[in-house]
């Protein structure tokens, strides 16, 4: 069995949709539970990158207190396996967790390649570029929460070294095999979907057919677009954007969904948007966060759509959390990162990170996107 430990929702979704799309029986929690269920691959979504630093650190020490029974083989009928999946932006309290999880479970160092080669994502000479530029000089410098202020690997992650984390290059997928070829059994491997991918091939899984997606149903859906990388959709039905008033924190978020609950009565398919950015730092965004999941709750409780989708981990998470659901089985990957999920509850999950396309999920007929 391997467990997975990712610290938003849609990176635990990225990771669970390429489990589910390589014939492994996978499931996704956003609590940990006292015993690990039945199926192959476990993919906990922890939100750590939306806590402080020392939030993080306490969490993932907590949780690797409890996966250290887990971990250890001889207390098991087989084996269980730990991957701790990172942002492919660097963004998040990675060493803070890398090292409660070092400190707490049987392993004695980790490898850490964050870089995607399938999205041009990559390292070379400890250089961080996203399609050919360092990312320092991408739109990830002014990310809000983990802005990109250097894109040398050593000097975003400084102290890797002496808490014994490797960072190699990986411009491309052949250098990720020969990073995984050359793991240990006391080697934790973190890092992106790419490293995760290559992991998971060089344990001998091969990714099986899949049916071409036909699009998803317009008719009872409600889309929650909460990143700050989120582009304009355009798909026939009802667009609802935060007003500035409630953004900047000036009116209650109240006002805002009384407008929501008449639109979604009229017809239970809508978009909820964050128009404005101009705002910074982690207490505005956790405040919006919460005022959008306020917002999501509210319609729930008039309508429970057969289609729930959202754009941005942080913002899905706050939404599910207010909803009480934390047990999802995992369907299928509609393209890479969009992956489809079911609660108990009977509610169609989407989930997608903001930077992500959204693939053919929205290619019914009738229907554009921008």
């Amino acid at each position: 069995m391997i467990v997975v430990i990712a610290d938003d929702i849609t990176g635990a979704a990225e990771i669970a949709g390429i489990a589910c799309a390589h014939g492994l029986q996978t499931r996704l929690q956003t609590e940990v539970e006292t015993h690990l269920p039945s199926c192959d691959v476990l993919v906990i979504a922890t939100d750590t990158r939306s806590m402080t630093q020392l939030e993080a650190e306490a969490f993932s020490r907590q949780l690797a207190e409890r996966l250290e029974g887990w971990l250890q083989r001889k207390k098991m009928s087989r084996p269980v396996r730990l991957f701790k999946k990172t942002d492919s932006a660097l963004r998040g309290h990675v060493m803070a967790e890398l090292s409660a999880l070092l400190s707490l479970t049987c392993y004695n160092r980790a490898v850490f390649v964050p870089a995607n080669p399938s999205k041009k994502r990559v390292i070379r000479q400890g250089i961080y570029e996203i399609d050919g530029k360092p990312i320092n000089e991408t739109d990830f410098a002014s990310d809000p929460e983990f802005p990109a202020f250097s894109a040398v690997m050593t000097e975003r992650f400084p102290q890797a070294a002496e808490m014994n984390i490797l960072m190699p290059d990986a411009g491309s997928e052949e250098e990720l095999m020969k990073v995984v070829e050359g793991l240990s059994d006391d080697t934790l491997p973190a890092g992106g979907a790419d490293l995760w991918t290559a992991w998971i091939h060089h344990m001998g899984f091969v990714r099986q057919n899949r049916r071409p997606f036909e699009g998803i149903c317009l008719d009872d859906i409600l889309i929650v677009c909460g990143s700050t990388q989120s582009r304009p959709l355009h798909l026939g039905i009802n667009i609802a954007s935060m007003p500035v008033e409630v953004y900047d924190n000036t009116v209650p978020v109240t006002s805002w969904i009384q407008e929501l609950k008449v639109c979604y009565t009229d017809r239970h398919a809508l978009i909820l948007t964050i128009p404005h950015h101009h705002l910074t730092g982690h207490e505005v965004a956790k405040r919006l966060r919460g005022a959008v999941a306020v917002a999501v709750r509210a319609l729930m409780d008039i309508h429970q759509p057969a289609e729930l989708v959202f754009e941005g981990g942080a913002t899905a998470f706050a939404c599910l959390s207010t909803l009480g659901w934390n047990d999802y089985q995992v369907i299928g990957e509609v393209a890479p990162g969009v992956v489809r999920m079911k609660a108990p509850q009977g509610t169609v999950i989407t989930l997608k990170p903001g930077s992500y396309e959204w693939g053919p999920l929205f290619c019914r007929i009738g229907t554009s996107q921008e």
